[in-house]
């Protein structure tokens, strides 16, 4: 409790601690004696919602009396993590709230401590959904976020053994004080059945199954709270969720099937789809949030303009990759068989409608679902898609299309089983298709799109990706942040541009050593979590080595592994050379049926097992696998990474975004020119960023061609030990032939060219070392780098979408 002599509290804190006690006692059921940690957060989340509610209220109020056009942004996937935090900063009540707390015995960072992060993304793509989010809330763009409320995410990742092990997220569990349950706001979506004409016209389609969409509403908080937008997710319920005769009868499983059925639909993120059953989940749960969204839109825009035929006008539906493209199908089908349109006219609103973010450059990566299965589940939108298909090759035929051509712009691919390419729907279906850096965006001209851009040229455009970068500086380095303030004043904070009055502060020594202090503070509160989590004690003053990502083959977590092994074996054969001590710290997840991926972990886990107990290294080398990365975690390894690990095989990234995160906060990127890379190093310069590897253009003839992985491995004695400890067993010896597989794979097909930018990492890890130990070069680089990628925020990313796509003013 707090000290009686302290100084009376001003009345904004003295109004938050009032209402803190009162959400306490009130709708926590609590005593403040008696209150754990989670009740003070729940009373402290519903203090800081009561805020939000009357700007939330007027934000939409004036989108509906200004008919503004409205952003509707369909994304499988928000990786939003705590909202606590992000809440208290945008509003700037995060040092009232602190005093409040305060006051009443309790730590704000304890409470933080009590929100789960919310599982409802995995990697890039999810995050970039949120990043977009706050943005378009900071810059008063209206907007609805749309996806759905999975109540076990993808998973939490353990390690066991070396090995992960998936358990359900529970996120939920304890319910969550942010979202509201609409239960007025219902759309149902239908799967199966069969189609048949209708007597006045048309056809209709006959569901076999009705699924409900229960929407959850949360509310997303822009800079200084002037707008408050909605991300709406959708949770499935059966229409019929016990049969009670069946249940009656004794038969209690099966007269909850229809319930178990519905409600697979928002239970997990990403089903395993190496089943037919698997991917027809997936399908369900693609088609259910698309139809679901698509139908709340038109009735919203019913409510505030009346006619359906001014959809385009007033709406902008953002594809955030190819998981909610049936929507292009949907809408054809509620425009045309519900409310009534012709289809030229339906297909023109679609087409002003709709815009498609791809994400991928790999045509194994772009969705496709079997004909079969479309046919059987979404029966109407099958025809639908087979109409839309016809119309587009009518069109590029007339335009002078051959053969070959057709064939590679159709929908439907006749030559992998008949498959549903909705890549390609996405692509014909939108009036604008981007790419997401301006290699990536190139790329696709050439390589996925290529015949889609010559059949509809202009569609492609780029935005470059970005982060907002009130999460990741302001909250996630508040060190860093109260830095620069002092150094250049708070203007950055409204407008990132600023950041660059740093970068004269960059040759001056007073800074770079409060620039350095403020890292490795962060790199102690680190290495307290890496030894909380993993029993591994990191020395703060070692060069932080960081790769945190989804664990994927083309991500090249493997080229960091090899590299630690022959860096591991050069220490021990070189005892008396000046190595400079390095901390390799990984993170990520697995998808669950992705085994090579699966391995690559295991691999760190046993490279970390014999390096951190090998007593002759003297503590030089450390490698550390943090299990579970999430938001939450990120936020504690970026302001602590010193490198930033890059290395994706070049032209697969398409941009990347964590290491625009690492850049911000003074990491230092070793990485191939791929994705956003390319970007950074121009807006960094090529003296403070380590470039290495094959270039994208090299790297796909190579691909492309083929290349012989063992003549590399040959050529290249370092990584030949590399190869033989593995194949010898020294990091698996109670089973020596563990990664045997994964070294005779590598050999006989490098697809991700590994083995051919080995040894260029290699140098460049040499002149990572160097650097290190000159640290005015370093920190001088460092403090250039977080002042140089002001262009990479969100902020400016939206902007562009605003401007050039969506059609509608930024305030």
């Amino acid at each position: 409790m707090p000290d009686d002599g302290a100084a009376p509290a001003s009345p904004e804190v003295a109004a938050l601690r009032a209402a803190i006690l009162d959400k306490l006692i009130y709708q926590v059921g609590g005593r403040d004696e008696r209150a754990s940690p989670r009740d003070w957060f729940l009373a402290a989340t519903l203090a800081v919602r009561d805020r939000i509610m009357d700007r939330w209220r007027a934000a939409n109020d004036l989108s509906a009396a200004e008919h503004h056009r409205q952003v509707c942004y369909l994304s499988m996937e928000f990786l939003i993590g705590r909202l606590l935090s992000d809440a208290l900063g945008n509003l700037g009540l995060t040092e009232t709230m602190r005093e409040a707390l305060s006051g009443l015995g309790v730590e704000l960072e304890e409470i933080y401590a009590q929100e789960p992060d919310a599982a409802l993304g995995n990697g890039g793509l999810g995050r970039l959904a949120a990043c977009f989010m706050d943005s378009m809330a900071s810059l008063s763009i209206p907007a609805f976020g749309y996806g759905i409320r999975y109540e076990h995410g993808l998973f939490r990742q353990l390690i066991q053994d070396g090995r992960q092990r998936e358990v359900p997220e529970d996120w939920l569990s304890l319910g969550n004080p942010w979202e509201f349950e609409r239960a007025n706001i219902v759309c149902d979506v239908g799967f199966g059945g069969h189609v048949a004409p209708r007597a006045e016209g048309g056809v209709a389609w006959h569901p076999g199954e009705v699924v409900r969409a229960i929407a959850y509403d949360t509310p997303v908080v822009g800079w200084g709270g002037k707008w408050v937008n909605t991300l709406r997710l959708w949770s499935a319920r059966a229409t019929d969720p016990l049969q009670l005769d069946a249940f009656n009868s004794g038969d209690h499983i099966g007269a909850q099937l229809n319930r178990v059925r519905a409600e697979a639909i928002s239970r997990v993120l990403y089903p395993g789809d190496e089943s037919p059953a698997g991917q027809e989940l997936r399908l369900r749960q693609e088609y259910f949030f698309a139809s679901a969204s698509l139908q709340d839109m038109i009735r919203r825009h019913k409510r505030l303009h009346g006619e359906v035929t001014t959809l385009a006008e007033k709406n902008a539906v953002q594809l955030n990759d190819t998981h909610p493209a049936i929507g292009v199908a949907e809408l054809m089908r509620l425009l045309i068989d519900v409310h009534g349109l012709e289809w030229d006219e339906a297909w023109r609103i679609g087409i002003a409608t709709f815009s498609y973010t791809n994400h991928t450059l790999m045509p194994e990566a772009l969705e496709s679902w079997p004909v079969a299965l479309m046919e059987r589940l979404l029966p109407r939108n099958m025809q639908i898609i087979y109409l839309i298909n016809a119309q587009h090759l009518e069109a590029a035929r007339q335009a002078g299309a051959n053969d070959g051509m057709l064939e590679a712009i159709s929908i439907i691919n006749e030559h992998a089983g008949r498959r549903v390419r909705m890549g390609h729907l996405a692509f014909v279906g939108s009036h604008k298709v981007n790419g997401v850096s301006a290699l990536h965006t190139g790329l696709m001209k050439t390589t996925v799109f290529a015949e889609l851009d010559r059949a509809c040229p202009g569609r492609i455009t780029n935005k470059t990706n970005g982060i907002t970068f009130r999460r990741w500086l302001q909250r996630a380095n508040p060190g860093l942040t109260k830095l620069i303030t002092d150094s250049i004043g708070p203007r950055f904070l409204d407008d990132p541009e600023h950041l660059a009055e740093l970068a004269p502060l960059a040759h001056d020594a007073a800074f770079r050593e409060a620039f350095e202090a403020q890292r490795l503070a962060a790199k102690r509160r680190l290495a307290e979590v890496v030894r909380a989590r993993i029993g591994v004690a990191v020395d703060p003053q070692a060069l932080f080595d960081v790769q945190i990502k989804r664990i994927h083959e083309y991500k090249r977590q493997l080229l960091n592994i090899l590299q630690t092994i022959a860096l591991y074996n050069a220490m021990r054969a070189q005892p008396m050379s000046r190595w400079t001590p390095r901390v390799k710290i990984f993170a990520g997840k697995a998808a669950p049926s992705y085994h090579q991926a699966k391995l690559i972990i295991r691999l760190a886990n046993d490279v970390a097992r014999v390096v951190n107990n090998d007593p002759t290294l003297h503590g030089l080398l450390k490698v550390a696998f943090l299990p579970n990365y999430n938001v939450t975690l990120a936020e504690s390894i970026i302001p602590a990474a010193d490198l930033s690990e890059q290395i994706s095989t070049a032209g697969l990234e398409a941009s990347g975004t964590g290491n625009m995160k690492f850049a911000l906060n003074g990491a230092l990127t070793i990485g191939t020119l791929d994705g956003a890379n390319v970007e950074i190093s121009e807006r960094v310069g090529l003296d403070n960023i380590f470039i290495f590897g094959l270039k994208a253009d090299a790297a796909g003839a190579m691909r492309r061609d083929g290349f012989d992985a063992r003549a590399a491995v040959a050529a290249s004695p370092e990584l030949q030990g590399v190869l033989d400890s593995l194949m010898g067993g020294v990091f698996s010896p109670e089973e020596p032939d563990r990664y045997r597989g994964l070294v005779e794979g590598l050999l006989a097909h490098d697809s991700f060219l590994v083995t051919a930018d080995f040894d260029s990492y290699q140098r460049s890890q040499r002149q990572v070392a160097e650097r290190w130990r000159q640290p005015d070069d370093w920190w001088r680089s460092a403090v250039l780098n977080t002042a140089n990628v002001a262009w990479f925020s969100s902020d400016r990313t939206i902007r562009d979408y605003a401007e050039e796509i969506w059609k509608l003013p930024v305030r």
